[in-house]
């Protein structure tokens, strides 16, 4: 979904004239990689934030080690809780290890028109950048409440934010719109695909590899399954339904882990497969995942008549709703605005699945906008355009102009 540049942002654009870079820097410094702290660049975060006389919540995980930070600049007239504003990113990053950097991944680099780094695009230079504009707006003042959301574990579940969104509703909050600030190429997102996801178990029965008829095995078995799953794949690739407007315009059904067995001698008794339907409107997960039970319920008689215990059993393991924002919305029209991008073009949707639909779920009007792509995410030697954090400080000097009072 790489987007093109709106006419004010194809320029040259050198290091130096980023206001948030220096910011970036700090955050990418914090090697928060997920099943690490985040505490550490919280801590510096608040401390920051405090120092400007900004209020700071936080909310957190049952361990102690992890945080969100929620934090609140009030508007002109002392309004803190009805009709603000939400910027929002996750302060996680996934793990570096085994990935051949040719930098160190948590001293953000630039080089040429580069910037490198884990987490440059995915996505602490949105959230940086939001904390760079902070003393502008408190100095311009605010027609209404600016909230900073910054989540923990968004990487392996969406997991901090669930907790951030649920302490927000507890404590009165009501925002008009929030902002989540994954990499879109600073294009105005606002849909993306549901998921569910899935680990199907197959039990079968355990002989000596030379006697097969004797068991049932649970590799081949689940090697079936994983078959049909591709063949379903298949017919919505051909078939669809298709919305033209997503990155990837049907439903897609994908294996991720196949673990089985355990000698080669021995006919394996389980396997266990792990596999996800990522869905948008016009395809329902409850129908799909129905027409691969049915599948795999037809695989039993057989496997039964074998030997009575085997069998296959299914558990969804994690849902995350889809989401989809009216393009005429108040908050997909300021987006439009601040973007420099036209409504009628400009709207994306996208495949990958990101918090803001939880805040949608929790009804905060939701559009998805930051800088760098996808492609660049979580791979070695992650990168982000000079050119698209600069889009995104004037995306955020827009937005003052457009919720300042002077």
């Amino acid at each position: 979904m790489n987007a093109p540049l709106p006419s004010s942002a194809r320029q040259s654009v050198l290091a130096a004239d980023l206001a948030a870079l220096p910011l970036i820097e700090k955050w990418v410094s914090f090697a928060s990689v997920s099943r690490d702290s985040n505490l550490p660049l919280l801590d510096w975060t608040q401390a920051r934030l405090e120092a400007l006389g900004v209020e700071c919540r936080r909310t957190y995980d049952d361990s102690g080690k992890k945080a969100n930070l929620w934090a609140t600049l009030p508007a002109e007239n002392g309004e803190t809780k009805l009709g603000g504003l939400v910027l929002s990113g996750h302060t996680d990053v996934v793990p570096v290890d085994g990935q051949p950097w040719d930098t160190d991944p948590f001293a953000a680099q630039v080089i040429g028109d580069k910037l490198y780094g884990r987490g440059v695009t995915d996505m602490k230079s949105y959230g940086a950048t939001a904390l760079m504009m902070v003393p502008e707006l408190l100095k311009r003042k605010l027609k209404r409440p600016v909230h900073l959301a910054f989540s923990y574990d968004e990487e392996v579940g969406c997991i901090g934010v669930r907790r951030l969104i649920a302490d927000m509703v507890e404590q009165g909050y009501k925002p008009a719109g929030c902002i989540v600030g994954e990499p879109t190429g600073m294009q105005v997102v606002i849909a993306h695909k549901g998921k569910h996801a899935y680990k199907t178990s197959v039990r079968g029965f355990e002989a000596h590899s030379s006697l097969t008829p004797l068991g049932v095995n649970a590799v081949e078995i689940a090697c079936e399954f994983v078959a049909h799953l591709k063949t379903m794949h298949r017919r919505l690739v051909d078939q669809g339904p298709f919305d033209p407007i997503y990155d990837v315009p049907h439903t897609t059904i994908h294996t991720g882990v196949i673990a089985g067995g355990t000698a080669l001698n021995i006919i394996p008794r389980d396997c266990d497969v792990t596999w996800e339907i990522r869905h948008h409107h016009m395809n329902s997960p409850v129908e799909l995942f129905n027409e691969a039970k049915a599948f795999a319920d037809s695989l039993v008689p057989a496997m039964q008549a074998v030997a009575a215990g085997t069998g296959i059993s299914h558990k969804l393991n994690s849902v995350l709703p889809g989401f989809a924002t009216d393009a005429g919305s108040e908050i997909a029209q300021l987006c439009f605005k601040c973007a420099d991008v036209d409504a009628a073009s400009g709207a994306g949707k996208v495949s990958f699945g990101t918090e803001a639909a939880l805040f949608h779920q929790a009804g905060v009007p939701t559009i998805v906008c930051g800088p760098g792509h996808i492609a660049q995410a979580h791979q070695p030697n992650e990168w982000v355009t000079l050119d698209q954090l600069a889009w995104c400080e004037r995306f955020m000097r827009r937005l003052a102009d457009e919720i300042c009072v002077n």
